[in-house]
């Protein structure tokens, strides 16, 4: 079997995306030998250091090749760069996300990763651009689609409903989560390590790791940080098209300057030691796919507060205290709790870690593995 994949995202901090795909490459070239692998990029690996790094961190075997197809622009690549060498060299399956290339060949299966919808639920924190084609060519690559894959049984639920497709075509696989690197202890030099380089001062701190756009309800946490005694740590990409302008509007309002710090982007390897550092992890978004963050911070040994959705309820179990996503006193009572209730914090840690080892990208890859050959 010939599998191509579309590793694009990788080495470009697109979070839950760009975790998704690496884990996805690297399972699938621990555990399958046999067939061969094409991992598609519009980068090339020999000039683009940060993408040759992680290729390297892969461990590709013989039976996989990374093809570098070149092209002006991203549009361009998926529409007609990526098709032109598909006709020339085509694979049995083709794997990416949300939009398929146009006039991809007929024989060529094709398996579509759709992470979450959030943008049919709340379009209004969606670039205009960005749900133009969403709205427009996501339906048209579904159509196309020989297996849609999502990430939980409530986003293939939420996925069913808005799309009305057949419940045959579309097959949930969970994220994962790197386990034993999450759960290492870091030292106290390895975490001062990390405070330095993010310049995060020496103190007692909340934590939030992911995007700052207005779906994530910032402003909700922010809120509930007038009455406790410790900082906020917002670890994202500020400088990103979709920031959450409120997010600073809520800082202002509450006179919380000197409680809230953005260290930016938090690499991969930097996370467990700022995982480990915090005194709890928050998580108050309105809607997710999944919610890799949660189970990052369970393995961590971090207890968590975060919103009370269907998925996050799948996922966390009784692993975390859920709070009303619009409620900033319900989280800040949830916070305290976990701050001054040391049993309580015990039990969300000893909970949290086991629930997380339940996540592996082993078994997800192993899942994906058996939908390309039953495709």
């Amino acid at each position: 079997m010939k599998v191509g994949i579309d590793i694009r995202l990788i080495g470009k901090n697109q979070t839950g995306s760009e975790v998704y795909f690496f884990n996805l490459a690297k399972n699938l070239a621990t555990i399958d030998r046999e067939n061969e692998y094409y991992f598609y990029t519009d980068r090339d690996p020999e000039k683009d250091h940060v993408l040759k790094e992680e290729v390297r961190k892969l461990k590709l075997g013989d039976n996989i090749k990374i093809v570098y197809i070149k092209s002006p622009n991203r549009f361009w690549w998926n529409f007609w760069a990526l098709r032109n060498h598909l006709k020339k060299n085509p694979v049995d399956v083709f794997h990416t996300q949300y939009i398929a290339p146009f006039w991809l060949p007929k024989n060529i299966k094709l398996v579509l990763t759709v992470h979450d919808v959030s943008f049919n639920f709340f379009p209004q924190y969606i670039k205009r651009s960005d749900l133009f084609f969403l709205k427009t060519l996501l339906p048209r690559s579904i159509r196309r689609a020989d297996k849609i894959i999502t990430v939980s049984e409530s986003e293939r639920k939420n996925i069913l409903d808005f799309y009305k497709i057949p419940p045959e075509k579309i097959e949930f696989t969970y994220n994962g989560v790197d386990f034993e690197k999450f759960s290492q202890n870091c030292s106290p030099e390895e975490i001062k390590k990390i405070h330095t380089k993010y310049q995060i001062p020496d103190t007692r701190y909340a934590l939030y790791i992911g995007t700052l756009q207005p779906r994530k309800n910032i402003p909700v946490i922010i809120e509930a940080m007038k009455t406790l005694g410790i900082k906020l740590v917002l670890a994202g990409n500020r400088n990103a098209h979709n920031f959450d302008k409120k997010i600073d509007e809520a800082i202002e309002k509450n006179n919380l300057k000197d409680k809230v710090i953005f260290p930016g982007w938090i690499g991969e390897d930097d996370k467990s030691a700022l995982l480990q550092s915090a005194e709890c992890f928050v998580f108050p978004s309105l809607y997710e796919g999944f919610g890799i963050p949660v189970i990052e911070a369970m393995a961590a040994g971090t207890p968590v507060a975060c919103s009370n959705i269907p998925v996050l309820r799948e996922i966390g179990g009784d692993a975390a205290l859920f709070c009303d996503p619009k409620n900033s006193h319900e989280f800040a009572e949830n916070i305290s709790k976990i701050l001054d209730d040391e049993n309580l914090r015990k039990n969300l840690i000893k909970i949290g870690q086991e629930t997380a080892q339940k996540f592996t990208w082993r078994k997800t890859a192993e899942k994906t593995l058996e939908i390309y050959k039953n495709l």
